[in-house]
């Protein structure tokens, strides 16, 4: 089965097209003119997603070397993410499935994150917990077999993607916040300016990143701007380590008490150096495999949307042409 699939939550524009477990071109348009603003403006993404959708669908199509006529089924991001964005994918999905006759199916974007780890390792076979990790969500979900999943930690204020950001605002270091502190951070030594970690007491599984983002404003307040600018590095290099901590930890923690021996990391923070070699070394004393797609499947892409839209059109399942975007949707 082939499939096209469209991603538009927030400011990347997607497609893709996969045969079976075969990514056969995944073309990704990002909006550049959100750095201006430090954060993504959801009515320029909208319109820029309208002026985008169909030169990368066209795009998509030509790198696979697929005509419109060959595909099987259509599948798009339906939620969670931006309404105007999500409206502008869905709109083209729903438009191309009704013309040529093609089943159609909405994807959750979150799904679509873990199904990126199943697009790079093939033979990954779930029962696993997968750490979703980007602007917008922190999550820890137990998958199981059969389109199963138990969340069993999220974050109760912000993503530990968008802590990133907004620290790295903070700084002076632009926009988007995880590269510009993850390449500041590699000069800097994380235990020079120690940052707490908030773990939450008890056995609770979720993440909270508010209170280390406010101890990072507050230690710039307390030293001033000459010494933040001197040591930079190493508050970068401390609020890094202190998230990471956490996600490491939270993960292992979530592992253990599922009883599963596959971990995976999922969404644009999964990118980070020290969160990849910090979780692996971690996980490789308790005996546990560690997984993460590349680079590419890591950040919003259509890959892992026709990947997941592959798995449900092939079991059957499909969607109403009346499908209304979910900007809040969850598992």
């Amino acid at each position: 089965m082939i499939v096209l699939g469209i991603e538009t939550s927030c400011d990347d524009t997607g497609s893709a097209v996969v045969d079976g477990s075969r990514l056969l071109s995944n073309v990704v348009s990002t909006q550049m003119v959100h750095r201006n603003f430090g954060g993504v403006v959801p009515e320029l993404a909208s319109r820029a997603h309208a002026r985008l959708i169909l030169p990368v669908i066209r795009q998509a199509l030509a790198e696979a070397g697929i005509a419109k006529g060959s595909l099987d089924g259509i599948a798009a991001t339906c939620g969670p993410g931006l309404a105007g964005s999500l409206l502008v994918g869905l709109s083209a999905a729903k438009a191309m499935a009704l013309t040529l006759g093609l089943p159609f199916v909405g994807v959750n974007h979150l799904e679509g994150h873990l199904y990126a780890n199943f697009l790079a390792h093939p033979g990954l076979e779930p029962p696993l917990v997968t750490l979703i990790v980007s602007g917008g969500h922190t999550q820890l979900v137990l998958v199981r077999p059969g389109f199963r999943y138990e969340v069993l930690g999220r974050t109760r204020d912000d993503a530990a993607g968008e802590a990133f950001d907004k620290v790295a605002k903070l700084l002076g270091l632009g926009f988007p916040g995880g590269p510009a502190i993850e390449a500041v951070a590699e000069t800097g030594d994380p235990a020079a300016v120690r940052f707490p970690r908030a773990f939450l007491g008890g056995d609770s599984l979720d993440f909270s990143f508010s209170g280390v983002k406010t101890a990072v404003l507050n230690h710039v307040r307390t030293i001033g701007r000459e010494e933040t600018a001197r040591t930079l590095p190493d508050i970068a290099a401390g609020f890094q380590r202190a998230v990471v901590d956490v996600l490491v930890q939270k993960t292992l923690s979530a592992a253990e008490r599922a009883g599963v021996r596959s971990v995976c990391l999922a969404g644009g923070v999964a990118l980070n150096r020290s969160l990849r070699q910090r979780l692996a070394e971690r996980a490789e004393p308790l005996g546990l495999a560690v997984y993460s797609p590349p680079p590419r499947l890591c950040s919003d892409n259509a890959g892992m949307i026709a990947a997941a839209g592959h798995s449900r059109l092939s079991a059957g399942i499909t969607s109403p042409l009346t499908l209304a975007p979910a900007p809040s949707l969850n598992f």
